[in-house]
């Protein structure tokens, strides 16, 4: 059989420099487990404007269509910011997502006990943290028509976006929260606005419906997102997986984001309809930006990045024991003390560079052998 495709666009900013660590780590389970991917690389964001003109080639975009996955590392930059809006460098991770249908934005909020300190909360509230956040992607208040600032009718304008959802968009997006349940805990929690807004009614119904009459065996509570967020705060382990829409849930995801210390430690990925193989169209990249304050300094975090490997793992490949192996080495790494500059805590120390920290967690997953 052919090896699975993974398509690699590693962006501008730290975005080549921590991919670059996730490279070895591809070769790693390539040379050590005989794991190995078809690995193509191009360009996107302002790295693919210097080039083409364009954040994103046709020609890119047609190779994101055909492989198993895609990679990314960051986008955007200060050298772009006088662009004219349609070819922004963000313009190219937008159409990723949008021609793709990537519909499901997983983000994970996984509190590892060596950073537990880290958190704005209480160690004792987010040591072992371990929830998972599925926003619906492409629909919602940030798609719907009508959109717009017009003139009203007392000499003023007045803006106006629409929240809209379809039966099908929630039942696709609550399949996806009940999957990833089953390989977790069994749990999930819907959030949203049922008390105020129809469309948290149709979003509350047809979540219940898609459990009743598919995934009964999946333990279900509703939430509202205001409630959801003070609990997020609260006691963030009772939850395991949260579904909610686009914009309740790009507000929650980066509270919960805010539980794990560092920006530099979190993965994401965004899922769409199976293809012809059964794989699920995916795009991986961490969470945090291109952070062009620091590129090429060697001081970027790699471990978000490839976390987001280990989540291609997983969900793509259906290595999850792969994927553990891979998140138990950079648990190793870090209780072990390797920190790189986000890291560092008061008690001061000398971080690590991108590529130290990106061997010593090669180095624990010669250990797990």
């Amino acid at each position: 059989m052919a090896n699975p495709s993974l398509l690699i666009l590693a962006g501008d900013g730290i975005g080549p420099e921590v991919m670059a660590e996730v490279k070895k780590i591809i070769g790693w389970y390539g040379e050590k487990r005989a794991i190995r991917f078809d690995v193509s690389e191009d360009l996107v964001g302002g790295a693919a404007y210097d080039v083409h003109g364009v954040p994103l080639a046709d020609e890119t975009m047609a190779r994101a269509q055909a492989v198993d996955a895609v990679l990314l590392g960051a986008v955007g930059g200060p050298n772009y910011d006088v662009l004219d809006f349609s070819v922004k460098p963000e313009r190219g991770l937008l159409r990723l997502r949008k021609e793709m249908d990537l519909y499901a934005n997983l983000r994970p909020a996984q509190c590892f006990d060596a950073l537990a300190d880290f958190s704005s909360l209480k160690p004792e509230i987010v040591a072992g943290l371990d929830i998972m956040i599925v926003r619906e992607l492409t629909s919602g208040v940030y798609f719907g028509e009508p959109r717009g600032i017009f003139p009203d009718n007392e000499g003023g304008r007045v803006g106006i976006n629409t929240q809209r959802y379809t039966t099908e968009e929630i039942r696709r997006v609550a399949r996806s929260a009940f999957e990833l349940a089953r390989r977790r805990n069994n749990k999930v929690c819907s959030m949203e606005k049922a008390n105020v807004m129809e469309s948290g009614i149709l979003w509350r119904e047809e979540v219940q419906w898609v459990h009743d009459n598919e995934y009964p065996d999946v333990a279900l509570s509703h939430m509202y997102a205001d409630n959801g967020a003070m609990q997020l705060v609260r006691w963030p382990k009772q939850f395991d997986v949260i579904v909610t829409d686009n914009l309740f849930g790009d507000v929650l995801s980066d509270c919960a984001a805010m539980l794990t210390g560092s920006l530099g430690m979190l993965p994401s990925a965004s899922l769409g309809a199976p293809m012809a193989n059964g794989r699920p169209k995916a795009l991986y990249e961490p969470v945090h930006g291109s952070a062009p304050d620091i590129a090429g300094q060697g001081k970027a975090n790699p471990i978000a990045c490839i976390l987001s490997f280990a989540m291609a793992l997983r969900y793509s490949f259906d290595l999850g024991d792969e994927a553990a192996r891979l998140e138990k080495a950079v648990e190793k790494v870090l209780a072990d003390g390797v920190r790189t500059a986000d890291l560092m805590g008061p008690e001061g120390g000398t971080p690590v560079t991108t590529a130290e920290m990106g061997d010593a967690i090669v180095a624990a997953l010669d250990a797990s052998l």
